[in-house]
């Protein structure tokens, strides 16, 4: 969590100096405790290891960073990148895991391991910081859970 914490503020720095957008992917396992209670948490564990490795797999430039930051919870900070690019990369990342097939039974939401994604996108203001990025995403992410899960929603400032 620490290395993805000291990546955003330095990139934020960045866009904020170079006044360009950047972007952040707040991204969700959908219905993961119901994952974790039926298969177990070691099976748990591996669903994370593939759910990482889809999610890394989906990004190819090396100014990107995706980083699990806690329980089922990922993030991607994307330097210098609209809300189109973005959108676009969420929605790899989305069928990316969805491809992986992960048998999922116990989801409300579908047969296999879905991703819910909340996309931020805005151009840093000389008063704002990098927790500016962070809340736009996390409203996101809640709209697109709320909205009925496996997709995700954009918004940009």
């Amino acid at each position: 969590r620490r290395r993805f914490d000291d990546f955003l503020a330095l990139e934020w720095r960045r866009a904020a100096r170079e006044q360009a957008p950047i972007s952040l992917v707040s991204i969700d396992i959908d219905h993961f405790k119901a994952y974790n209670d039926h298969y177990g948490h070691p099976q748990g564990d591996q669903c994370l290891i593939q759910v990482a490795r889809a999610l890394a797999s989906s990004v190819t430039r090396p100014t990107d960073l995706v980083a699990r930051c806690g329980g089922e919870e990922f993030a991607g900070v994307l330097p210098g990148t609209d809300s189109a690019g973005a959108s676009l990369l969420a929605e790899q990342m989305r069928t990316g895991v969805l491809a992986h097939g992960l048998a999922h039974a116990h989801s409300a939401t579908h047969s296999h391991v879905t991703i819910s994604l909340g996309v931020a996108t805005l151009v840093p203001q000389a008063d704002e910081s990098p927790q500016a990025l962070v809340d736009l995403a996390d409203a996101a992410l809640y709209e697109a859970k709320s909205a009925g899960r496996n997709r995700f929603v954009a918004r940009q400032r």
